[in-house]
């Protein structure tokens, strides 16, 4: 019963939104009274939070088959198995848009979703401290995190994307792929390295509120 409500509920964001879909619509389209609703889930925001955990848990399955290789390469081998468990969900990330890139609390980078943004954020770190070429412990960490937050603009890509069979987020991989080549070699560099460590510092600040992001609470 708590993953038919879910799954309604899923449905129902997807075809009205999140703000103009209540509590009594969920019920009402699952034929079920109110109350037996509000037994599994006390209100919307917990769906979400249901939402963001199964995204997050299929992602960290399909990645745990991360191969060998350069950091490059898992990278992209993680942002394709990001889209890959989104797009059954698409239509439903594509209304709840407004929302996710919000400070609300069920926002991608509010503390309330840190569960499963950790969860993510972890697979894109793995991806450069297990490569062939990992960097140093912290500028791997660092770099993990800096792709973790380039994955998501990928993701808002991909959303958007109104290409026939979403074709230009197809090029946008490519172009990626390509992209990642001189970067990896400009972070052999001293100053690319550091660089990296300051960009990540101030997007610990921006997104996290704090003066040094997750790296100095220790986050995965």
């Amino acid at each position: 019963m708590r993953r038919r409500l879910y799954q309604v509920a899923v449905r129902l964001f997807a075809q009205r939104g999140f703000e103009a879909t209540t509590m009594r619509d969920i019920a009402s389209r699952a034929r079920v009274s109110p109350a037996l609703l509000y037994r599994y889930f006390p209100g919307k925001r917990a769906l979400v939070m249901e939402l963001h955990d199964e995204l997050s848990q299929d992602f960290a399955r399909r990645a745990a088959a991360l191969p060998a290789g350069t950091w490059r390469a898992r990278f992209l081998f993680a942002l394709r198995a990001s889209l890959a468990a989104l797009e059954p969900h698409r239509e439903t990330l594509v209304a709840l848009i407004p929302m996710l890139v919000s400070a609300r609390e069920e926002g991608v980078f509010s503390r309330a979703t840190d569960f499963a943004r950790e969860r993510v954020q972890g697979i894109f770190q793995s991806a450069v401290s297990g490569a062939s070429d990992a960097p140093r412990a912290a500028e791997a960490q660092a770099l993990g995190r800096l792709l973790y937050l380039g994955h998501l603009g990928v993701l808002l890509w991909w959303l958007l994307d109104r290409s026939p069979e979403r074709r230009a987020t197809e090029a946008l991989l490519v172009a990626l792929g390509k992209a990642l080549a001189p970067v990896a070699f400009a972070l052999k560099l001293p100053a690319t390295r550091r660089l990296a460590l300051e960009l990540d510092a101030a997007a610990g600040a921006a997104l996290f509120g704090d003066g040094a992001g997750p790296a100095a609470e220790g986050a995965p």
